[in-house]
C-alpha cells in the first residue's frame, strides 16, 4: 500500500474535514489492500494455524440512504478468525499452535498498527461484543459525519461512559502531560475529555522545550559555521556566517505551531473531547469549565487528573517588562539580540539560552545564588562542561549572589541589577546591562483549581501527592479519584516526566497498579555539546551508600576513543557510570558530549527495567556509532558477580 496516500487521507481526518465519497473509497480501498497484502505476506513466511480465509469484504462499509437503509454492519469474518502467527522471519523458537482457547497474547501486526486497528482485532481471546470494535455503527459515507469519530470507533474509543458519569476521565490541562494521559486513556477504552484554557501543548510546546530547541538548532549551526578551525579540519571553506533574526524567530514559532496542531489533531482523531475554558473542581468527581462566569458548564467524571503545569518563577524585587527584563516566555520570541545580557540562574534554562545568545553574538553574564554555576549537575560533568561551554565563550559569572533588584531599561538608561551576598545579604555590586533574562526556575500553576472545595492545601504552590500521583488533602488523607501530574505536583518538572506520570495514573484508573520510578527518568540540557543524566549524581549515590551500607564504584569513558565522534571532529566529552559493584545495579549515568541527549536512553531504560550491568554489557551496538560510548562504559565496569539472570528466551516480534 502507498503510505503517502493513506497519510493524505488521515490529514483530512485529523482536521475534521467532511470527506468526499472519493476519500471514503480511498480509505476503504487502502484498508482492503492492507489485509490482502498482510494475508499474502503471512502465508509466505510462517504457517498460520487459524488465519483469514479470504480478504475481508470492506465494501460492507456501505452508505446509508436518506431513509436510513443500507448495510450498517461490517463483514464479521474480519474478526471471527483466531490467529496464531509469527510476525518476523523464521525463528528457531518453538511456537505452540493457538486455537480459540489459546493463552497467547498476540501482538498487533506491525504492518497494520498505523492504520488505527486495535490489538483486539488480532487477539484470539478478544471479545467481539458491543464493547470491542463497534463497527456496526459506522457510516463512512455520511457527508455530515466527523471522520475523527470514525477512527475513534475503529480504535474502540470514544464510547459512552458506562460508569454513570459524563466521562470516565477528565484532564485539566492539555500540555504534554495531559496529552499523554489522554492518549493512553483512549487506548484503554476510557471516555475522555481534556480541559484547556489556553492552547493545546502547554508550556513545553508553546513556550518551552519545543521553540527553544528550534533556537538551539540555529545556534548549533551558527557555532559550527563560525568555527574556522573546525571547518578547515574537514577541508571546507565557508564565508562569514550571518543570520536573519526574524527568520530565526519564525523558525521557532513555526515549529511550535506545527507541534501544537499535531497534538490537537491527535486528540481530535481519537475522539477526545477538547473543552475550552478554565477547569475548576467543585467537589468529588465534579467540576466546571468555562470563562468563570454564569456560562460555565458542569460535568462529572469518574476520575480527574490535574495537569496544569507551571509558569516562570520571578523572585521578589525583579520587575519584568517583557522587553529588557524578560523570562524564557519572552526570550523564545527573540524580538531582539542584546549586545550584553545578564542571565539570572545557571541551570538548564540559563545554560541553553547562553548557548543561543553567544552563538548569535551576545556577551553573557551569569548571576548564580549558589557557590558554583551549573548546580544540580554531577560535579565532575559540570566541571568538564564549564571548561567547554563557559570558559571559551564570551561568558563571565557572579556566584554566591542574589539579584535583589532589577530595574528595566527606560529613559535611555540600561537595565540596573543590584547584587547582594547570598549568605550575608550585604551589597556586592551593581551591573548595567542591555537586557536581563530571569531563568530562576518555574512555579506551579495551581491557582483557581478549586482545591479548597476538596480540602486540599498546596505546599509552596504544589499540589501534594503520593507515589501514585493521588492527591492528598489537608488532613493527610487521599482524595478519592483525584490525581495530579507534572509540574503542578513538583516531583520532577520535566515534560516527559509529566507524560509518564499521566500514563501511570491511567494504568491505575484502568485497574492495574503502577508506580513510576522517577530515578529512571532521564534529563537533558541541549547545549553544544549536550549534557544528559539519569539517576543519582556521585555525591547523592555516596550519601545513599553510606546510609544503606553498600559500596559505590565509578566507570568512565571518553568520546575521544569513539570513532564516530572523531569522524565528526567532536571528541570532547565523557560518559560516567555510577554503580554498585556487589550486584551490578546502575545508580546513575551522566554524559557530556555529542548527542548526549539521545545516548542517555539506553541507561534510563536499563534502570527502568532493572537490568544489571553484568547483563547489559552483552548487548551489541552497531559500529561505528556514538552508542559505543555506552557500550564501552558498561563493559569497563567491574562487577563482583556473574550474570544475574538467565538470558530470557528471545521473542520474535
Amino acid at each position: 500500500m502507498d503510505s503517502q496516500s493513506y497519510d493524505n487521507d488521515e490529514v483530512e481526518v485529523l482536521g475534521s474535514v467532511a470527506p468526499s465519497d472519493n476519500k471514503i473509497d480511498n480509505i476503504r480501498s487502502n484498508l482492503q489492500m492492507l489485509f490482502g497484502e498482510y494475508t499474502k505476506w503471512m502465508s509466505s513466511t510462517q504457517p498460520i494455524e487459524s488465519s483469514f480465509q479470504s480478504t475481508p469484504n470492506l465494501s460492507s462499509f456501505a452508505p446509508l440512504s436518506a431513509g436510513g437503509k443500507g448495510k450498517e454492519k461490517v463483514d464479521d469474518s474480519l474478526y471471527d478468525s483466531a490467529i496464531s502467527l509469527s510476525l518476523s522471519s523464521p525463528s528457531p523458537i518453538v511456537r505452540s499452535a493457538v486455537g480459540n482457547t489459546g493463552d497467547a497474547c498476540l501482538p498487533t501486526p506491525r504492518s497494520l498498527r498505523f492504520c488505527g486497528l486495535r490489538r483486539e482485532a488480532f487477539d484470539s481471546r478478544a471479545s467481539l461484543d458491543a464493547s470491542s470494535l463497534r463497527l456496526s455503527r459506522l457510516n463512512l459515507h455520511s457527508k455530515h459525519s466527523d471522520l475523527s469519530k470514525v477512527f475513534a470507533v475503529l480504535k474502540g474509543n470514544g464510547t459512552p461512559s458506562s460508569s454513570g458519569y459524563d466521562y470516565d476521565l477528565v484532564i485539566i490541562g492539555a500540555g504534554v502531560g495531559g496529552h499523554g494521559a489522554a492518549l493512553h486513556a483512549v487506548e484503554k477504552g476510557l471516555k475522555t475529555a481534556i480541559i484547556e484554557g489556553d492552547v493545546v501543548g502547554g508550556t513545553c510546546v508553546n513556550r518551552g522545550c519545543v521553540p527553544s530547541k528550534a533556537l538551539l538548532a540555529v545556534s548549533g549551526r551558527m557555532r559550527e559555521l563560525q568555527n574556522e578551525h573546525h571547518m578547515k579540519s574537514f577541508g571546507l571553506q565557508v564565508a562569514a556566517a550571518g543570520y536573519d533574526r526574524q527568520g530565526v524567530a519564525d523558525h521557532a514559532n513555526n515549529l511550535a505551531s506545527k507541534i501544537r496542531n499535531n497534538l490537537t489533531n491527535s486528540l481530535k482523531s481519537l475522539g477526545v473531547d477538547i473543552l475550552t475554558g478554565v477547569g475548576t473542581i467543585l467537589g468529588p468527581q465534579k467540576l466546571k469549565f468555562g470563562k468563570g462566569d454564569s456560562g460555565d458548564k458542569i460535568i462529572t467524571a469518574k476520575d480527574i487528573i490535574i495537569a496544569t503545569g507551571s509558569v516562570p518563577l520571578v523572585p521578589k524585587g525583579i520587575e519584568v517588562d517583557g522587553k529588557s527584563v524578560i523570562t524564557s516566555d519572552h526570550a523564545l520570541k527573540l524580538e531582539f539580540v542584546p549586545e550584553w545580557i545578564a542571565i539570572v540562574g545557571s541551570g538548564y534554562i540559563g545554560l541553553e539560552f547562553s548557548d543561543v545568545y553567544t552563538a548569535l553574538g551576545s556577551e553573557v553574564t551569569f548571576i548564580e545564588a549558589l557557590d558554583q554555576i551549573m548546580p544540580g549537575f554531577d560535579p565532575e560533568i559540570g566541571k568538564l562542561a564549564q571548561r567547554v561551554l563557559i570558559n571559551p565563550r564570551k561568558i563571565d559569572s557572579y556566584t554566591g549572589v542574589f539579584a535583589s533588584k532589577i530595574t528595566p531599561a527606560k529613559d535611555g538608561k540600561p537595565v540596573q541589577i543590584e547584587l547582594i551576598d547570598a549568605k550575608t545579604k550585604e551589597p556586592k555590586d551593581t551591573l548595567e546591562v542591555d537586557a536581563a533574562l530571569i531563568a530562576t526556575g518555574r512555579a506551579p500553576f495551581t491557582q483557581g483549581l478549586g482545591l479548597e472545595n476538596i480540602n486540599v492545601q498546596t505546599q509552596r504552590g504544589f499540589v501534594p501527592v503520593d507515589e501514585r500521583m493521588r492527591v492528598i488533602d489537608a488532613n493527610g488523607k487521599l482524595v478519592p479519584h483525584l490525581y495530579c501530574i507534572g509540574d503542578a505536583n513538583g516531583k520532577m518538572m520535566l515534560a516527559h516526566a509529566a507524560s509518564a506520570q499521566g500514563i501511570s495514573v491511567v494504568e491505575q484508573v484502568s485497574g492495574k497498579d503502577h508506580v513510576l520510578n522517577h530515578l529512571s527518568i532521564p534529563a537533558a540540557c541541549f547545549t553544544h555539546p549536550e549534557i544528559s543524566m539519569v539517576g543519582l549524581t556521585e555525591p547523592q549515590a555516596r550519601e545513599k551508600a553510606a546510609k544503606e551500607g553498600f559500596e559505590v564504584s565509578i566507570a568512565k569513558t571518553s568520546f575521544k576513543a569513539n570513532t564516530k565522534a572523531l569522524a565528526e571532529n567532536e571528541g570532547e566529552g565523557m560518559a560516567k557510570l555510577i554503580y554498585r559493584p556487589d550486584n551490578g545495579e546502575i545508580l546513575g549515568v551522566h554524559i557530556f558530549g555529542l548527542h548526549a541527549a539521545d545516548l542517555i536512553h539506553e541507561a534510563s531504560n536499563a534502570i527502568a527495567m532493572g537490568t544489571r550491568i553484568q547483563d547489559i554489557k552483552f548487548a551489541v551496538h552497531a559500529h561505528p556509532t556514538l552508542s559505543e560510548v555506552l557500550d564501552e562504559l558498561f563493559k569497563s565496569a567491574k562487577v563482583k558477580v556473574s550474570t544475574s539472570n538467565t538470558v530470557a528466551e528471545p521473542i520474535a516480534v
